[in-house]
């Protein structure tokens, strides 16, 4: 038996970015850092590592709606390692979190960041979706959204 599960609590360093793959399914990329506080050589220290977040379906299209820049979320999700070849042909390696569930623990404000139409919030609410390989249906109707 083996176990593949990470649990994240960190801010969005940027705008989720939303993509479709060639059959039209979105999937939202964003990066959250998180912090761990040390004591070395008698002074507090920061150290911040950051992580890639994948999302697919409807999990995809709510990071898209409703997370931005500094919106701190609690991410479940999976390790995945996908290798790739970078433009001089160099064999490179990347280590993601595909996402399964989100939760919105805090937004920011209009003031904080860029600035929004709609008026800021706390959401709290849990979706949870299958990655793109493991899902076969993406009928979601508006009323099967937590918020």
């Amino acid at each position: 038996m083996s176990i593949n599960k990470v649990i994240l609590i960190g801010r969005l360093g940027a705008d989720p970015e939303i993509r479709y793959t060639l059959d039209g399914r979105p999937v939202a990329t964003f990066r959250i850092a998180t912090n761990e506080v040390i004591i070395r050589n008698g002074e507090k220290e920061t150290l911040t590592e950051w992580h890639r977040i994948v999302a697919f379906g409807r999990l995809a299209e709510i990071c898209g709606e409703y997370l931005s820049k500094g919106s701190q979320v609690y991410i479940e999700g999976k390790l995945r390692t996908r290798k790739f070849e970078d433009r001089q042909g160099n064999q490179r390696y990347i280590t993601e979190v595909i996402a399964n569930t989100l939760q919105i623990l805090e937004r920011k404000t209009q003031s904080d960041y860029e600035p929004k139409e709609t008026p800021s919030t706390s959401i709290n609410n849990t979706v949870e979706e299958k990655p793109l390989e493991e899902t076969e249906d993406f009928s979601l109707d508006e009323e099967d959204i937590p918020f």
